[in-house]
C-alpha cells in the first residue's frame, strides 16, 4: 500500500531535503526511521526537494509499505522519534499510481526578508537580513512582470539539468511586513534555485539598480550571467503544495489553464 505523509520543517540545521552521502537530511531523518519499523531500507518520494537551510510549512511524501499501521499510528510512530525541528501534519493511504512528484501541479513559495538598523540574531536562518532601504512598489512593478509562462534560463542556476526552462508562475507579489517584506510566488514548478535568483534580482530592482523594464529582455536573452547574483536559502520557505488540479484553480479562478506537464517539474 502506498502512504503519503504531510511534513513541515525549520531546515537551517538539514544540508537539504535529500538524501547525501555525510550530513543530516530530511529525507535521512525519515528514512532511518522507516528502515528501523520494515527491518529494510524504504525510499521515500518527495513533491520537492528543498536545498540547504530552505523551510517548509507544507511537502509531502510518499512510500510504499506492507506494514498494516492506522494512519494516526503512523502518525505517532513518526514524531515521537523524528528530532524537534521535524513534525508530521498528517497521514493518508493513496492510490498506488499516486505519485508525490508528478501529481503535484503546482507549488507556493515564500522569501522572507526583515529590515533593521542591525541584524537580529534571533531571525538568524530564519530571515534574511536587508540593511538598504528598498522601493516596494518598484520591486512589486517588477514582480507581476514574471507572471505568466516564460522560459527562466535566466534567472536559474546555471546547473540545472533539465532540458526545458519553461515555467508558469501564476502569482509574483510582494508583500509589505512589520519587519520588512516577503515575496509570494506560485507556479507550475520551479528550476534550481529559481526563486532566490528572482528574489536576488528584485532587491537589485529595490536599491534603484535594476529596473522593471529589463524583465522582457533578459527574459528574452536567457543569460545567467545578466542576473550574477542569488539571494540567500534562510528566508525562503516552501508554504504551499498543490498536489490536485481543483486545489490549484481554488486560489486562482476558472480561468487559468493548468500547464503543468511531468518532464518540466526539476525540484
Amino acid at each position: 500500500m502506498r502512504i503519503l505523509v504531510e511534513i513541515e520543517y525549520q531546515g537551517n540545521q538539514f544540508l537539504g531535503f535529500q538524501i547525501q552521502q555525510q550530513g543530516r537530511t530530511v529525507q535521512q531523518q525519515f528514512e532511518k526511521i522507516l528502515k528501523r519499523m520494515h527491518k529494510r531500507h524504504i525510499r521515500i518520494h518527495p513533491s520537492s526537494r528543498t536545498d540547504r537551510g530552505v523551510h517548509a510549512y507544507q511537502q509531502y511524501f510518499h512510500f510504499d509499505t506492507e506494514l498494516q499501521i492506522e494512519n494516526s499510528k503512523w502518525q505517532y510512530a513518526m514524531n515521537s522519534a523524528l528530532p524537534d525541528d521535524i513534525y508530521v501534519k498528517s497521514v493518508q493511504h493513496v492510490d498506488e499510481d499516486f505519485h508525490c512528484r508528478y501529481d503535484c501541479v503546482g507549488k507556493r513559495y515564500r522569501y522572507k526578508v526583515y529590515q533593521a538598523k542591525h541584524r537580529d540574531p534571533f531571525q538568524s536562518g530564519l530571515k534574511t537580513y536587508i540593511a538598504d532601504s528598498l522601493d516596494l512598489n518598484q520591486m512589486n512593478e517588477a514582480a507581476k512582470r514574471f507572471i505568466g509562462t516564460h522560459d527562466f534560463t535566466g534567472f536559474c542556476s546555471q546547473k540545472t539539468e533539465v532540458e526545458s526552462k519553461v515555467r508558469t508562475l501564476y502569482q509574483s507579489e510582494i508583500v509589505k511586513t512589520d519587519e520588512g517584506f516577503d515575496y509570494i510566488v506560485t507556479g507550475s514548478g520551479f528550476l534550481y534555485n529559481m526563486v532566490r535568483v528572482l528574489v536576488a534580482f528584485l532587491i537589485e530592482v529595490g536599491k534603484g539598480k535594476r529596473s522593471p523594464e529589463e524583465i522582457p529582455q533578459l527574459l528574452e536573452e536567457k543569460n545567467r550571467n545578466k542576473i550574477p547574483f542569488t539571494a540567500p536559502s534562510e528566508g525562503l520557505y516552501l508554504e504551499k503544495v498543490y498536489l490536485s488540479d481543483k486545489a490549484l484553480i481554488k486560489d486562482f479562478g476558472d480561468e487559468i489553464k493548468i500547464h503543468y506537464k511531468k518532464s518540466l517539474q526539476n525540484d
